[in-house]
């Protein structure tokens, strides 16, 4: 069963040294497959070498802004750009190849029978390479708060390698989403779950980036942990209200 029309959104910021290889794994990997760049007016140049694969790829597409909104509003607009341009399945891809384009095969086919599906790190056959000990257990304990705070049955919540069907963008666009990464990513599947839609998660390997700086930063783990929390205690509230 055809899926449809695929659309891979990959945010950039100061990504020069990664996007060439990233669009071109990604052509080789699914060939039907679009690409749109997503980029903050990166001051590297990303934005310029993404016009120019534009220019000579009818499958690469280009949305420019102003400047450093974060991974959030990034992935907001290009759902919005998906939507706007029809097309059937939207994928989040990191531009650093953490997330590996020739993975996204297994993502597509398990769409077949979900409305979501998560690249996971943490469910049987999953693993990351070349990560810290500490960053590990940093993960594999916000998953796990996640789970117990939201009552989500995911490993991976806070994983940014996804596809969605297309109705759940009506769903997803119509949310007032003003947080970042990790957050963002649990935000949206709790919300997609809650919603009654068919979750599923299938193993990757997610591989830590080897040029470029990570975007990933205290702030946003700690942003995280607080809304999560927040969103648990206001979600049990509401249940204790209901007659």
């Amino acid at each position: 069963m055809s899926i449809g029309s695929v659309l891979v959104i990959v945010p950039t910021y100061n990504e020069s040294e990664n996007l060439e290889l990233i669009a071109s794994r990604l052509h080789a990997a699914v060939p039907t497959a679009h690409l749109l760049v997503v980029d903050d007016n990166s001051p590297d140049g990303t934005g310029k070498l993404a016009d120019e694969l534009a220019a000579v790829h009818e499958w690469a597409h280009v949305l420019h802004r102003s400047g450093k909104q974060g991974l959030g509003a990034a992935y907001m607009a290009g759902f919005g750009w998906a939507r706007e341009h029809g097309y059937d399945v939207v994928v989040e891809m990191d531009a650093d190849g953490s997330h590996a384009p020739e993975q996204l095969p297994r993502l597509l086919a398990a769409l077949e029978n979900a409305d979501l599906v998560l690249g996971s790190r943490w469910v049987e056959g999953g693993e990351v390479v070349n990560w810290p000990k500490s960053r590990e257990l940093l993960s594999r304990g916000g998953n796990l708060w996640t789970r117990l705070a939201l009552g989500l049955p995911l490993k991976d919540a806070t994983g940014g390698y996804r596809a969605y069907r297309r109705p759940l963008l009506d769903t997803v666009l119509a949310r007032d989403v003003a947080s970042q990464g990790y957050c963002f990513q649990v935000d949206l599947a709790w919300q997609i779950w809650r919603a009654g839609h068919r979750v599923v998660e299938v193993p990757i390997s997610f591989v830590e980036r080897e040029r470029g700086e990570s975007k990933m930063s205290r702030a946003i783990v700690v942003e995280a942990l607080w809304r999560v929390t927040l969103w648990g205690v206001t979600s049990r509230r509401s249940r204790r209200r209901l007659p």
